[in-house]
């Protein structure tokens, strides 16, 4: 007959359910893997098949009761572990977004918006755009396979047993800091654009008050703004991609003493 001790069972499900929690956190925060389209379940099935790949690797882990006190503290602490490292991730489309809304604003294009399901509000055109090409960079690059991979990584840099600290949560409103003015240096070759067109327009006005300024305006601030996204597109891919792989190497080093 099998049988088996309270140690060895309390192990069993220890090695299964604390790193289940941390990649819950982490998918239900992360891009791609959290987007909004992606049904519930499939993420519970994504989350389950990669605890059982990754759970067998994992050594010292604790033996306890998750219904216990000291239990309940570990699974709370892999959770915010699994959403730091998710939310971290997501920073990046975020500012992303900023940057459109930035420019959509300056070329006064902020009535084109719809309903965004992910961010349960309205976004405008440009912001998606913006994010339309960040996640194309991001799975060109294997950014679903990068985060999977610093996943696993984070097992051996943040072992299940090590307590937080808040220097952690330090880190991570400065680093949100850094990845919303890296949204504003995006959209500021748009504001400076516009801006000039703004000067000119102006300048324009005070010299020839007969014309019809509201009338000629938004054509030219719109047509300037397409102008200047057309032109500046390209260019955006070094920036995006700088800022993904700066994201991935922060988030290996979150909560660590």
């Amino acid at each position: 007959m099998f049988s088996f001790t309270d140690a060895q069972f309390y192990g069993w499900l220890g090695a299964f359910i604390w790193p289940l929690t941390r990649i819950l956190g982490l998918i239900s925060a992360a891009p791609v893997f959290g987007h909004m389209s992606i049904p519930f379940s499939n993420k519970i099935g994504i989350a389950v098949m990669l605890t059982l790949i990754i759970a067998p690797t994992l050594t010292n882990v604790p033996i306890l009761d998750p219904a216990t006190p000291a239990g309940i503290l570990i699974l709370t602490e892999q959770l915010i572990i699994g959403l730091a490292m998710g939310f971290a991730m997501r920073m990046v489309f975020v500012a992303i977004e900023m940057a459109g809304s930035i420019g959509t604003q300056s070329m006064g294009f902020g009535f084109a918006s719809f309903y965004d399901p992910q961010t349960q509000g309205q976004t405008s055109a440009v912001s998606q755009l913006f994010t339309m090409l960040a996640t194309l960079i991001f799975l060109s690059i294997n950014g679903h396979l990068m985060i999977v991979e610093t996943l696993v990584t984070s097992f051996t840099t943040l072992p299940i047993s090590l307590t937080l600290n808040g220097h952690g949560f330090l880190q991570l409103a400065n680093w949100g800091g850094f990845i919303f003015s890296t949204g504003v240096q995006l959209a500021m070759p748009m504001i400076a654009a516009l801006l000039i067109t703004n000067i000119a327009l102006g300048i324009l006005t005070r010299s020839a008050p007969q014309l019809n300024i509201f009338g000629i305006g938004f054509p030219i601030t719109l047509s300037v703004g397409f102008l200047v996204i057309i032109t500046s597109l390209p260019y955006l891919t070094a920036p995006i991609l700088a800022a993904f792989n700066q994201t991935f190497n922060f988030v290996q080093r979150i909560f660590l003493p």
